[in-house]
């Protein structure tokens, strides 16, 4: 019997192999990538999630997850949030490390949102939530996949991107969401009836 189809939003192949991965076998459904152009929602991450995944679901008129990844610098308040794809874009690893030139305080963290939903859009979005602490330090290892060289993870002396990817998975921001979103679908039979929102924001 083939597994059903669950559509994950994202044209980066390197981020949907690092989601399978962290899934894994056990995991009742097929996750397929779709690259659909999404809006660039502004606001708190809980709500641009929502709002992502609701134009995904009528998009792609069926079961779908998007992702919505934060990194927030304590000195900054927050900043950039959400809106850490376009810094990204602009500034590139190095210049991130340099928005903190002038603080002291190196900290941050990195926060996951997926966010689901069945594809009826009368149906509530569910979010799954992780967090890892870390800091901002001067970009280290390969710069295949965004940020991942600038931020260390607290209690560890490697980068994200210097890490092994089991390493990784196993304490990242977007592993902690997505081992929220696997328990979710294990405890529902593969099957998700809508409960409360999970919230795995362990600490690292």
């Amino acid at each position: 019997m083939s597994r059903k189809s669950l559509a994950f939003v994202t044209g980066n192949q390197n981020k949907l192999k690092e989601v399978v991965a962290i899934l894994g076998d056990s995991f009742p459904w097929k996750v397929e990538s779709r690259n659909i152009d999404l809006p660039e929602f502004q606001g708190e991450p809980d709500e641009i999630s929502e709002e992502k995944c609701k134009v995904a679901a009528k998009e792609v008129g069926g079961p779908v997850i998007v992702e919505d990844t934060c990194l927030c610098f304590t000195a900054l308040g927050g900043l950039p949030g959400p809106y850490v794809k376009w810094f990204l874009k602009k500034l590139g690893p190095e210049g991130l490390h340099r928005l903190l030139t002038g603080w002291e305080d190196k900290s941050a963290y990195a926060l996951c949102t997926f966010a689901y939903s069945t594809g009826n859009l009368k149906d509530p979005v569910l979010l799954f939530r992780g967090k890892t602490m870390g800091k901002i330090v001067e970009p280290r290892g390969p710069r295949n996949f965004g940020w991942d060289p600038c931020f260390q993870p607290d209690g560890f002396n490697e980068t994200y991107a210097e890490m092994p990817s089991e390493t990784k998975n196993e304490i990242s921001h977007r592993g902690k969401a997505l081992k929220a979103l696997k328990e979710y679908f294990g405890e529902a039979g593969g099957e998700p009836e809508h409960k409360k929102a999970r919230n795995l924001d362990k600490e690292t």
